[in-house]
């Protein structure tokens, strides 16, 4: 089938969006009609990508995990700790449109080389520092900011480069691999980087876990892809620091209901549960009558991340569930209606299941939602949008500190979670309201 007699399988809840109108928006071809299991992986560049970034995802919480047990090990700090989870989500929060109007005007390439020297910086400032036994409280808060800006930096650029790699027709796949090599590296990093405190010990696991970063680092140096030779038009403007310009962006697309709403679910998710429940996963598994930090622990920690990667896999693997905001919702629900089952839950195996299935349906929405923006939003506006995007799904997570934690203090984390989910339910019911054609006209 040619590309242009592909219809494009993109809707929203009753109707398909024609393929001059994603084109249109998009300036470029939509998603094909025919179901390709792991289509993002026909790509060879892509494939090469995949691995480098998985090995660059690992090496991010190789990082996590070393430094932060050093930095228990050294000041003991609570405060220390909660400014470890400010400085990773904050900063998504407020440069995420910034940097994905640097991602719209200038080489994705070089811009996620500068994130990935960043990183390579931390990890080998954390190993000096460990190494001689001069680590004080300022190393810490500037290691774990720069190591946030370097996340938010890198996120806007890499997903106008995968874009690049394999156009409009497999980015759904593409963002959905990414995702689930993300989690992948979230699931491999403890294991890794506990192995490697053990063989080397905390200072030279760090300066080992320098080098994983260098086969991305190196790999962009060698292909020909900028973020925007599929284009013909860019000029976006590195203007605007955060939500003023985000609400800019907001309102030059606001005629389009799809992307609004897959802006608002991301957000809204984040903000009312995001992964905060994994930081209250102590008291669940006290709860549980799992109070020792072994394996029944660790598994509870560890099942959502993996219900993400098997759901990665298996979605790829059938091809099925094109990104259409019905399908996004319906996933979103059903999270919703998950995870306040974990709440709920006083049996560990039920539990255990039910945290890898919200894994599993998280990993589901938010990809569909991502590219579901990626796709319909217009080329001179991708970056900013994406960042947008960013911003929504990941620095809304700051507070849902509040919604779950803080609340939790008042009234328990399990009432906390289950009162967070249900508020969810019921706004994403509202925004597939909203998103129906014709609604609020």
């Amino acid at each position: 089938m040619s590309p242009e007699n592909r219809v494009p399988s993109i809707a929203t809840d009753a109707t398909i969006v024609k393929k001059s109108d994603v084109e249109s928006l998009s300036g470029s071809a939509p998603l094909p009609r025919e179901r390709v299991a792991f289509a993002a992986l026909h790509h060879r560049d892509y494939r090469i990508y995949f691995i480098t970034t998985m090995m660059s995802m690992m090496a991010d919480n190789i990082e996590h995990v070393i430094s932060y047990w050093v930095i228990f090990q050294a000041f003991h700090s609570p405060v220390l700790g909660g400014f470890a989870v400010l400085s990773h989500w904050m900063p998504f929060l407020l440069f995420s449109v910034y940097f994905g109007a640097l991602a719209d005007r200038h080489d994705c390439r070089r811009i996620i080389q500068t994130a990935q020297i960043m990183y390579m910086g931390v990890s080998l400032s954390w190993g000096l520092l460990f190494l001689t036994n001069t680590i004080q409280l300022w190393h810490a808060v500037v290691l774990l900011s720069v190591h946030g800006l370097a996340g938010v930096l890198w996120s806007p650029a890499s997903q106008l480069l995968i874009h690049d790699i394999v156009g409009s027709e497999h980015l759904q796949s593409a963002v959905r691999l990414n995702a689930t090599g993300r989690q992948l590296g979230v699931l491999l990093g403890p294991a890794v980087g506990g192995g490697l405190m053990l063989l080397l010990g905390p200072p030279l696991g760090l300066l080992t876990n320098v080098l994983i970063y260098f086969p991305f680092t190196l790999w962009l140096a060698l292909v020909p892809y900028t973020g925007h030779t599929r284009e013909s038009a860019r000029g976006a403007r590195a203007r605007g620091l955060g939500l003023k310009d985000g609400l800019e962006v907001l309102r030059q697309v606001s005629g389009n209901r799809a992307i609004i709403s897959m802006v608002l679910l991301a957000g809204f998710s984040s903000l009312f549960v995001g992964n905060a429940f994994q930081a209250q996963m102590p008291e669940y598994a006290h709860d549980l009558g799992t109070d020792g930090a072994g394996v029944t622990y660790s598994l509870l920690l560890a099942a959502n991340a993996a219900g993400a990667v098997v759901g990665g896999l298996l979605l790829e693997g059938r091809g099925f569930l094109q990104a259409r905001v019905r399908n996004a919702i319906i996933a979103a629900c059903l999270w919703c209606v998950v995870i306040a089952g974990f709440a709920a839950a006083n049996s560990y195996p039920l539990a255990l299941s039910l945290l890898f299935f919200a894994g599993l349906l998280n990993l589901t929405f938010v990809s569909m939602a991502q590219t579901l923006v990626q796709l319909l939003a217009p080329s001179h506006l991708r970056g900013r949008l994406i960042g947008l995007f960013n911003m929504s799904s990941n620095g809304l997570r700051a507070f849902s500190g509040l919604t779950v934690g803080v609340l939790g203090g008042l009234i328990g984390v399990h009432w906390s979670l289950a009162l967070s989910a249900t508020a969810l339910f019921a706004v994403t019911i509202a925004l597939f309201a909203f998103a129906l054609p014709g609604s609020g006209d």
